[in-house]
C-alpha cells in the first residue's frame, strides 16, 4: 500500500507571489466597480447634495425675466378672467396642477396690512376683484417657481427637494426685489408691480407674488 505523499510546501517568495496576485485581483474588481466622476458634469451634480439657496440664487433671474415678458396690463387681465376664466388661463395663463398662473403688471395704492399683506387699490379695477400682494417676512406658495412652466418635478430627487426649490426662489426674490424697500410701512405708498398669482377656485381673489416692485 503506497504512503500518500506529503504537500508541498511554498516558499516564503512563493508565498508573497500568491499574497500579490489576491491583492492585484480585489484591487482590479474595486477599479472596475469604480465610476470616475469629473467635478461639473452631470454625475457630479447628481452626486452632490441639493443646495436649495443655491438653485434659487441661480433660477430666479430668469423666473423673473419670463414673468415680466409675460405681464399682461391688469386692465386687459382683469375683464378677460371676469368674463370667461377658462378662456383667460388658455390665453394669458401657465397651466400647473393647482391652477393657472397669470403675470401681471399694474400701478396700485397700498392699502392697509397685515403680515407683510397688503390690499391694493387700481384705477379702474372692477370692484368685484379682491387684489392683494406679499411682501414677506413670509413669502408664502410657490407661485414664481411655477410661473414660468418649466421647472418640472422630475428634475428634483424627490417632493421635498422641489418644495424646497420652491421656498428658495421665494427666498431669492426678496433679496434681489424687496431688501431694500420698507415693507413694513406700505400703507398709502403708491407701486409699481409686475407679478404672478395663482387663480384658484375664485377667479376673484388676486394674490400677487412680485417678481419686481417699485415704490414711487
Amino acid at each position: 500500500m503506497t504512503s500518500p505523499q506529503p504537500k508541498a510546501r511554498l516558499s516564503k517568495a512563493g508565498r508573497r507571489m500568491v499574497l500579490s496576485a489576491v491583492v492585484l485581483a480585489v484591487l482590479g474588481a474595486i477599479a472596475l466597480d469604480t465610476t470616475v466622476v469629473q467635478t461639473g458634469s452631470d454625475q457630479d451634480t447628481r452626486v452632490q447634495a441639493f443646495n436649495p439657496d443655491a438653485y434659487g440664487d441661480g433660477a430666479f433671474p430668469d423666473i423673473r425675466t419670463a414673468i415680466l415678458a409675460k405681464a399682461v396690463d391688469i386692465t386687459v387681465l382683469a375683464p378677460a378672467v371676469l368674463a370667461d376664466p377658462k378662456a383667460a388661463a388658455a390665453q394669458y395663463g401657465t397651466a400647473s396642477t393647482t391652477g393657472a398662473i397669470f403675470a401681471v403688471k399694474f400701478t396700485a395704492t397700498v392699502g392697509a396690512g397685515k403680515s407683510g399683506i397688503y390690499g391694493l387699490r387700481v384705477a379702474g379695477l372692477p370692484a368685484d376683484i379682491k387684489l392683494r400682494i406679499q411682501t414677506g417676512p413670509a413669502i408664502n406658495d410657490t407661485v414664481l417657481r411655477d410661473a414660468p412652466g418649466t421647472i418640472e418635478f422630475g428634475a428634483f430627487k424627490n417632493q421635498i427637494e422641489y418644495q424646497d426649490a420652491g421656498a428658495a426662489i421665494n427666498r431669492a426674490m426678496k433679496k434681489v426685489v424687496l431688501d431694500g424697500i420698507d415693507t413694513a410701512n406700505l400703507t398709502g405708498k403708491t407701486i409699481e408691480v409686475i407679478g404672478a398669482f395663482r387663480m384658484g377656485g375664485n377667479p376673484k381673489n388676486w394674490f400677487v407674488t412680485p417678481a419686481d416692485l417699485v415704490v414711487k
